[in-house]
């Protein structure tokens, strides 16, 4: 019998998940993403090509805007998502790159990104041939010496969230789970409080790509 949770395509999934919640109502939303911020900025100055991968509601473009930086791309996979944070930006919205597309197999350009940022994707990718899709992907469109700054659910992180089964990981684990392309700089634990009135512990870890 096929698992129910996977009866939607992804696409589909996450549509749906998108037109159910506001943006605040998600156990993602933050106000500020600032661990983000503090990390791209120490790695990246204000002209370095920036993609948030599974941008979706998230604030970390209006931050990043607000820090002047300039060649921002935002990628997800729900155009309603991404509707809801054009909307939001008013104006400035035009200063941004949107992207809609599963990161798994839409097409980015070769060595383009300084930084590349994920805050909650990867740990969705349960089975081995998603995150070889994946870290292909990373690798053919970030820049040699370029960064990666990458949040995933933490060893005491939900194992399920969205209606979806997620993986959990330590520093090394999720080190091995990049590979050897990808040098682990520094990692920290941090608890997210969700707009619900709960905790979900988050890995935030700095990669260099070598």
């Amino acid at each position: 019998m096929p698992d129910p949770e996977m009866r939607d395509d992804p696409r589909t999934h996450w549509q749906a998940v998108y037109a159910r919640n506001a943006p605040e109502g998600g156990s993602w939303y933050a106000s500020h993403l600032t661990l983000s911020v503090d990390l791209i900025r120490r790695v990246a100055s204000q002209v370095a090509r920036v993609i948030d991968i599974g941008g979706g509601h998230s604030t970390l473009v209006d931050d990043l805007l607000q820090e002047k930086y300039s060649n921002l791309t935002v990628l997800d996979i729900s155009e309603t998502a991404l509707d809801c944070s054009r909307r939001r930006l008013g104006q400035a919205n035009n200063l941004v790159r949107w992207l809609v597309g599963d990161i798994l197999s839409c097409l980015l350009p070769g060595s383009h990104f300084d930084v590349w940022h994920d805050r909650a994707v990867f740990h969705f990718l349960t089975q081995p041939e998603q995150r070889t899709a994946y870290i292909r992907q990373l690798s053919h469109a970030l820049k040699p010496g370029g960064h990666v700054v990458m949040a995933t659910f933490g060893p005491d992180g939900p194992m399920k969230c969205s209606g979806l089964a997620t993986c959990r990981y330590d520093a090394d684990s999720l080190a091995q789970a990049l590979g050897s392309g990808f040098h682990l700089v520094e990692s920290t634990i941090d608890l997210h409080n969700t707009p619900l009135g709960t905790q979900q512990q988050f890995l935030y870890c700095l990669f260099c790509r070598p």
